[in-house]
């Protein structure tokens, strides 16, 4: 039991499971559009995500991100390595147009816990904007990427599909704020501090409802999308309110991580069904 626990701790630490939410995030926008997964891109996603997660957790400046005294630190630090290379890999297998575009986004990840200038601050720590720079990332890579590498006009429903997975990253972001209230910052100004986490809460519920009802206002609305964003809906607002499980070791970096995951196979039970 002891060996298992420690594996699944390595898979939470090593961003190994934060990396399978976004590539399922991914998987969903694929199957939106209806064309098949593209691997190259889904397997420079996930290790790309692994290796910048550990850099933001681990290694924010560089000659600690190179030297570690902690031997637990670097075994993750070697298995970041290898997945750079992997992530390099599949980068070159890709189209230049999608190189563009992970290139800009990886310039906001780079930059948001590396500051431009040394006396700068981070992206991270510009007070308020954390939020919603992770939540435009996460669409980037998890919306725009799979459009551009489907090759698929920006229409009426795909704004949409941008504007519901941003809301949807936000509401996931929340109940980590909600748990790292009384560690943060109070420069971060995150929307705990600024709201409360009461709230917090209720904005979260408002999100959550939004993030359904513009299923509606999509042109061509399929009966398990309907199905699906329900309830995940549903999910969410469960979590947001689950506030004695906030503080627990894997409520949020487990279970609220992994709805992705958990929406990524609704849509395919859903969609079977339908």
């Amino acid at each position: 039991m002891r060996s298992l626990k420690l594996i699944f701790d390595f898979y939470l630490d090593a961003s190994v499971h934060v990396a399978l939410a976004v590539v399922s995030l991914m998987g969903v926008t694929f199957d939106l559009l209806e064309v098949p997964w593209d691997f190259y891109l889904m397997g420079f996603t996930f290790f790309g995500v692994i290796v910048c997660y550990n850099f933001i957790k681990y290694g924010v400046e560089a000659y600690k991100y190179l030297i570690v005294s902690n031997v637990y630190h670097k075994y993750i630090q070697v298995f970041s390595f290898l997945s750079f290379g992997f992530a390099v890999y599949f980068f070159l297998q890709l189209d230049r147009d999608i190189w563009m575009a992970i290139g800009l986004l990886g310039l906001v990840s780079t930059l948001y816990a590396v500051p431009l200038l040394p006396e700068a601050k981070n992206l991270r720590n510009l007070g308020g904007f954390k939020i919603y720079i992770v939540a435009m990332v996460w669409v980037g890579f998890t919306v725009l990427l799979p459009i551009m590498d489907a090759q698929v006009p920006l229409d009426w429903d795909v704004w949409i599909w941008f504007l519901q997975r941003f809301i949807l990253v936000v509401v996931l972001i929340l109940p980590f704020e909600i748990r790292d209230l009384k560690w943060d910052d109070e420069n971060l100004r995150t929307l705990p501090q600024v709201l409360g986490v009461k709230s917090t809460r209720q904005l979260g519920m408002v999100l959550v409802v939004l993030f359904f009802v513009l299923t509606f206002f999509k042109d061509d609305i399929h009966p398990y999308e309907i199905v699906m964003r329900l309830i995940l809906g549903v999910v969410l607002v469960v979590v947001l309110w689950s506030h004695r499980k906030m503080q627990g070791r894997y409520f949020a970096s487990f279970w609220v991580e992994g709805l992705p995951i958990l929406w990524l196979l609704l849509f395919w039970v859903l969609n079977g069904l339908f």
